[in-house]
Formats: C-alpha cells, structure tokens, sequence
C-alpha cells in the first residue's frame, strides 16, 4: 500500500492459512499490480492482470488459494505466467 514503485523483480506474496476463498481492493494502492491466485498446491488459479489503483472493486479468486503473489502490473505477461503453472517459495 502507497508504494509509487515496485521494481520488476520484486513482489509481496500473502499466505493463507488454511487455503481460503481470497478478495483483495486496490485502495491505497498508487500502482497497477497483476495478483496470482495460487492454490495450495502450487497451481496459479487465476491472474488479475493490471488492476486498477486506488480502485475499490474487489479483486477475486477463482476458488479456493493457498496464497496471493503481487507483482507489478503487466509483468505476469512479460513473463508468459498464466492459470496453471506452478509457484513454489
């Protein structure tokens, strides 16, 4: 929250435990970030790619998650991750 940066290499990664339906706002957030959806297995759920900052729509998973990875907007792409592949930290 109110970072007006966040290098390409760099994320923030929000466990849950247990695994649970996951809703996420950007409120207070200055940039657009992609959020990962990752089930506790490992498997990306699903991406929101470049979320709006300052927005206070929810951001959702599909399902059940593990944990949440942020990443700046539009690197999910650059990176070619999608629904599916494997996260492991």
């Amino acid at each position: 929250m109110n970072r007006s940066e966040l290098a390409p290499d760099r994320g923030m990664i929000f466990p849950f435990d247990p695994p649970r339906d996951a809703s996420f706002w950007m409120k207070n957030t200055l940039i657009p970030l992609d959020m990962i959806f990752v089930r506790a297995d490992g498997s990306i759920a699903n991406i929101a790619e470049n979320t709006v900052p300052l927005s206070l729509e929810p951001v959702n998973s599909e399902g059940v998650v593990g944990a949440v990875l942020e990443i700046p907007g539009g690197r999910a792409a650059e990176l070619g991750i999608k629904p599916g592949d494997k996260v492991a930290w």
